[in-house]
């Protein structure tokens, strides 16, 4: 029997941000193509870079488990690794010439390298996968097994062939996921995650994915693995898997990692009639779209079925900005779904972008007047980031020098000529978080007084907390203006 040793590229300590927030999550992508390849006979093992201090540390790993194939296999349905981030590109050049250093074959799938398939392949990677990986990863290795070294019918592979790079044809993406078997979630250290869990917020959360993909067309939204199509499981099939992990690990609380959760017509209304038929209580967060949460039928669903934060692509507050996105909303749909989902209990939360080109003063302040009005549960701010692959990319990427993709997740760094230079959107940045938190605190405030009885400690210190964000509002205010009045 063969035997694969899974890893991926994402090291928690090498993103400071989301190593102090302590909410990691298992890498479900990882799991999915583990699951995939024991059903098909083949050992396999995980090294979880997830709480390792360096990739040094799989060599004591390879070496025990002396694995036919080393296998880098990104959890593509992380936003994080989709970010390509230069501290764990340089991880997984570090992993892949270890394990090539050992004999194993090498073999990488992650949003990144389908990118940049000839840089991992001059860093050690014997073979990337092009897009959805895992029946191009079963396709290959039981054809390495062959001995036959000609692998140009293979879909969706890069190699080296006589000194140069080859490239198949891509390969279709799966429509039948209740035909994969559900991840190999036995493989994963589960009470690290619980532990960090328990220790940042309180309660344990896990990942699961409902569907593969998104067919909208926001220009600035990269699809390397899973493309513009839309496949979903059952309802059925993800209740099944709930089950089994309520039952193996007894969590919380669900992240369902979907680009868009629940756009199958109907499939949220099953959904939550399948969780109280088995009377499964559960409290989950999604991802899903201000137009589709117009409608109050799902909204009801949703909130029926424990849904307790929904992140919303808001954007901008300027309609000028959105529609230059192409991101098909308004912003009075973002607004009315905002108020439909707070009236069902549901806490709205919004992913806002700064920088996009064109946007201008004017522009910034209607997203902030967006911010305070509707007062969302979260916020969620970068600056426009283009990667391969967009429209938005290839518009700006004659302003790309040598820097083209964040080191981590915090960076924030603005890479291409706009309105204000990068200093700008770093203080817009900082300003906007403590202005939200000031109006949040007022909002707070006002429910105090109108009612002094109805009130506990919390948010008798969120009404407080206004003595300390408004004036610290107006520090970054002004330090805003200064950099304004640079340009």
């Amino acid at each position: 029997m063969k035997s694969i040793l899974f890893s991926h590229s994402y090291f928690l300590r090498f993103d400071p941000k989301q190593w102090q927030l302590g909410q990691p999550y298992p890498p479900l992508g990882t799991l999915y193509a583990a699951a995939l390849m024991r059903e098909n006979n083949y050992k396999v093992s995980l090294f979880d870079t997830m709480f390792s201090s360096d990739p040094e540390e799989v060599i004591p790993v390879i070496t025990q488990s002396n694995p036919d194939f080393f296998v880098i296999y990104d959890d593509g349905f992380n936003y994080l690794t989709k970010m390509c981030l230069t501290n764990m590109r340089e991880a997984a050049f570090s992993m892949s010439k270890i394990a090539r250093a050992t004999g194993s074959t090498v073999i990488v799938s992650s949003s990144d390298s389908t990118d940049r398939y000839e840089e991992y392949l001059k860093e050690g990677a014997d073979f990337v996968i092009i897009g959805e990986a895992e029946h191009t990863l079963l396709e290959l290795t039981n054809y390495i097994q062959t001995g036959n070294k000609d692998y140009s019918t293979i879909q969706g592979l890069a190699y080296i062939k006589d000194d140069k790079i080859v490239k198949t044809p891509g390969r279709p993406v799966l429509k039948d996921l209740d035909s994969m078997p559900l991840p190999a979630w036995d493989l994963v250290d589960i009470p690290k995650y619980r532990d960090s869990w328990l220790k940042s917020s309180g309660y344990f959360s896990l990942n699961m994915s409902t569907t593969r993909g998104c067919p909208f067309k926001c220009n600035w939204c990269a699809k390397p693995i899973y493309g513009n199509r839309y496949n979903s499981r059952s309802a059925a099939n993800v209740v099944t898997e709930i089950k089994l992990l309520k039952e193996l690990y007894n969590m919380d609380h669900i992240w369902f990692c979907d680009d868009i959760f629940g756009l199958k017509p109907g499939w949220v209304k099953e959904f939550a009639r399948l969780l109280e038929q088995d009377d499964i209580s559960i409290r989950f967060k999604i991802q899903s779209r201000a137009d589709l949460l117009e409608d109050e039928e799902t909204v009801n669903a949703l909130a029926a079925s424990g849904c307790q934060n929904v992140w919303i692509g808001a954007e901008s507050g300027s309609q000028k900005i959105l529609d230059a996105m192409d991101k098909g909303i308004t912003v009075d749909q973002i607004r009315k779904a905002t108020l439909l989902m707070k009236a069902e209990g549901i806490k709205p939360s919004f992913f806002i972008q700064f920088g996009y080109p064109g946007e201008l003063k004017e522009d910034i302040q209607l997203t902030i007047n967006m911010i305070n009005e509707l007062l969302p549960f979260e916020i969620g701010i970068s600056v426009s980031y283009p990667l391969p692959g967009t429209l938005f990319y290839e518009r700006v990427k004659a302003d790309l020098k040598k820097k083209t993709n964040w080191t981590d997740s915090d960076e924030m760094a603005l890479m291409f000529h706009n309105t204000f230079p990068p200093s700008y959107y770093k203080q817009l940045h900082r300003y906007v978080h403590q202005n939200y938190h000031k109006h949040l605190a007022k909002n707070s405030l006002v429910k105090l007084m109108k009612n002094p009885l109805r009130t506990n400690l919390k948010s008798i210190r969120k009404a407080l907390s206004v003595f300390y964000h408004a004036p610290a509002t107006l520090v970054e205010g002004f330090k805003l203006k200064q950099l304004e009045g640079a340009q």
